[in-house]
């Protein structure tokens, strides 16, 4: 008898185990408001795991005179429910018995949060069991109920309070991310970006960072300026191949690097050659490698002294003109270890100029539909249009013009770093 009544219940019903029908899409059970008076919840997607099928029969009319909008999926066993909670479109809330076959206890549910830890879990128990219910919530379950009764009122109310607590905590989740991650960014920019160490007040220094993509990660770009005891005053600017927190923390320890070996002494083409020993034990195997150029600028002669390493040219603004100056320069630091080869080259620094150093976002990009990119050409146009103002000024009007001229081809594709560094006419 109670065979030819599931029987007819799962015929008219439509409730049947996805190991010997899949089911389609399916009507939602019910269109009205929250029975309880609770907030009310869009159309849910209720996976049931149940190797008993009057259980089953049990939980879909029980659901059926929740009031929830909610779809539901039935399987018999554990391996059956590991494809709805592996796709790409979990289940809103898994009602999960603990006892299916060879496959029993917390074991399942740990299973299920492995294969989808976003699904609120409401875990079904004997009338005896609270123990394992209690357990069951501890191991990381949103509520359990009693089989033996089940009903509208609290079923409902389990699945709609055990899906928004979920959302709860992963929101809670997702902020504690986001604060660690702007503390972590906090950090590597400080390391990346740090204030230029001089004291002569003849020396003009402007410094800008902006990042690349809006509420993107740090990238690997860094800058340094840092005046010796000599009086010489020294600057870098390196940009990390890559994004992210594995090459902004290399970029900070090259930035260290750099300004420990300046201060040291250590001078020209010898303090590039001592980073690409650090970056062999520094980038754990990666094969990362970094583009960088340096310069020298003395108080009392007019000349630069430059080292390029894979990095571009720079900008020579001042006296009423701007000019692309590019030396001759080596590979990359860690392209080919060993064998770059770098000097140091000198480069005439009229009274009155200053060097505008700068990484690649400043002129990488896209600013038609074709794909086309600023380049260097673009940049330099762009900056003599500004060669009559002052260094804040140039500098910030040059990045802004960049953005504008990339904003609807995606904006700038990278991080920019810019220094602006010369003498004031005596």
């Amino acid at each position: 008898m109670v065979d030819g009544l599931m029987s007819q219940g799962l015929e008219t019903t439509g409730l049947e185990p996805t190991s010997s029908a899949p089911p389609g899409p399916r009507a939602p059970l019910a269109i009205t408001g929250a029975a309880d008076g609770g907030p009310e919840l869009g159309p849910l997607r209720v996976l049931l795991v149940e190797d008993d099928a009057a259980d089953a029969l049990l939980v879909e009319d029980t659901l059926a005179d929740t009031g929830l909008r909610a779809s539901l999926q039935w399987v018999r066993s554990l391996p059956e429910a590991q494809g709805p909670l592996s796709a790409n479109s979990t289940p809103d809330c898994v009602l999960l018995d603990l006892h299916l076959g060879e496959s029993q206890g917390l074991a399942v549910l740990r299973q299920v949060l492995e294969w989808a830890p976003d699904a609120a879990v409401v875990v079904l128990t004997g009338l005896a069991e609270s123990q394992a219910g209690t357990a069951a919530m501890a191991a990381g379950a949103q509520d359990y109920l009693s089989k033996d009764q089940l009903e509208a009122d609290r079923l409902g109310r389990a699945i709609r309070y055990s899906v928004q607590r979920r959302q709860v905590q992963q929101a809670v989740a997702a902020l504690q991310v986001q604060r660690m991650r702007a503390q972590e960014n906090a950090r590597l920019e400080r390391g990346l970006l740090p204030r230029p160490r001089v004291s002569n007040p003849r020396l003009r220094v402007v410094s800008r960072y902006r990042p690349g993509r809006a509420h993107s990660l740090l990238g690997g770009d860094f800058y340094d300026v840092v005046e010796t005891g000599d009086g010489l005053v020294h600057a870098v600017i390196g940009d990390v191949a890559g994004h992210g927190p594995a090459s902004a923390a290399l970029g900070v320890s090259l930035r260290v690097a750099w300004r420990s070996f300046v201060l040291a002494g250590t001078r020209g083409a010898r303090v590039v050659e001592l980073l690409e020993e650090l970056l062999a034990g520094e980038d754990g195997g990666s094969e990362m490698f970094v583009t960088l150029i340096t310069a020298t600028l003395f108080p009392d002669r007019p000349v630069a002294r430059v080292v390029r390493a894979g990095h571009h040219g720079f900008l020579l603004h001042g006296n009423g003109e701007v000019r692309l100056i590019e030396p001759p320069g080596g590979l990359g630091v860690g392209m080919v270890p060993g064998l770059a080869g770098w000097r140091e080259h000198e480069v005439p620094l009229p009274p009155g100029a200053s060097l505008v150093l700068f990484t690649d976002g400043l002129f990488e990009g896209q600013i038609d539909a074709e794909g086309r990119r600023l380049d260097l050409t673009g940049l330099l146009q762009l900056a003599r249009g500004h060669r009559a103002l002052s260094p804040d000024d140039f500098v910030d009007t040059l990045i802004t013009d960049v953005e504008a001229a990339s904003l609807q081809h995606g904006g700038l594709a990278d991080d920019v770093a810019v220094i602006h560094l010369g003498w004031t006419p005596t």
